[in-house]
């Protein structure tokens, strides 16, 4: 089960640091996203169409580009992130 849930940690961190780089480097193709965050292209593609379902990005002819819910979710990261960490640290025993 925590294995599950790590995993998934892992992936929505991958797609922060793609939402990110789209928002920094807009418009952006996946070579480029590839090359900046070191991924390999079919992980990018990966996060681009979980993105852009989601509404973060959307495509354009000169790559992706985000949306204003992306700088909606980057004001509110933190404080998202930790109201999730307060829920992670409670379910330790002391």
């Amino acid at each position: 089960m925590l294995k599950k849930m790590k995993e998934e940690i892992e992936l929505l961190s991958r797609h922060i640091e793609v939402a990110r780089t789209v928002a920094e480097h807009q418009p952006i193709g996946i070579m480029k996203l590839s090359e900046i965050l070191d991924l390999p292209s079919h992980r990018i593609r990966y996060s681009l169409h979980v993105l852009e379902q989601l509404g973060y990005i959307r495509a354009s002819p000169e790559g992706a580009v985000a949306t204003a819910q992306t700088r909606e979710l980057f004001a509110h990261l933190n404080e998202d992130l930790d109201d999730i960490i307060r829920l992670v640290n409670a379910m330790k025993r002391p």
